[in-house]
């Protein structure tokens, strides 16, 4: 009887609130991609790179804090994360990656520091391996890039 093939790497993509409204929420700054056009995106380019991707969306902090613990209690490679607002505010999920040992990479469609004030405050890039921001939907392809690195 042949062995079942051995399951691919697993990254975590975790999207925060009103991401859900990509394509229709102001487009001149976050583009005209879907949620579900990245997700396509980015399962194309995991398998590329020998990865599996499990992409998620919420509107509610408590969420994210429990898919980052997932992800590590599941021995995931890597966490990419767009927080949305969170970035900026969220204390609870600055904790959350500091708690685990799963790699987190901060993901962004827009350039924070090139926007509002309050948005130049990172409390996940503070807390992440790194950062990609600025570069529209190509942001979370560069952040896979870098997780299958790691």
């Amino acid at each position: 009887m042949p062995e079942a093939p051995a399951s691919r790497p697993i990254v975590f993509v975790l999207n925060g609130p009103n991401l859900n409204m990509l394509g229709l929420r102001e487009p001149e700054i976050y583009g005209s991609d879907t949620l579900d056009d990245i997700a396509g995106m980015l399962e194309d380019r995991a398998r590329e790179l020998g990865l599996d991707v499990d992409t998620r969306q919420s509107n509610h902090e408590g969420h994210l804090v429990d898919w980052i613990q997932h992800a590590n209690a599941e021995g995931a490679k890597a966490v990419l994360l767009n927080a949305g607002a969170y970035t900026h505010t969220s204390v609870a999920i600055h904790d959350a990656i500091k708690a685990v040992t799963v790699p987190v990479i901060e993901v962004h469609l827009s350039n924070p520091h090139r926007r509002e004030a309050f948005r130049h405050v990172s409390l996940v890039g503070q807390a992440a391996k790194g950062t990609v921001a600025g570069f529209g939907a190509l942001s979370y392809l560069l952040a896979l890039d870098a997780a299958a690195k790691l």
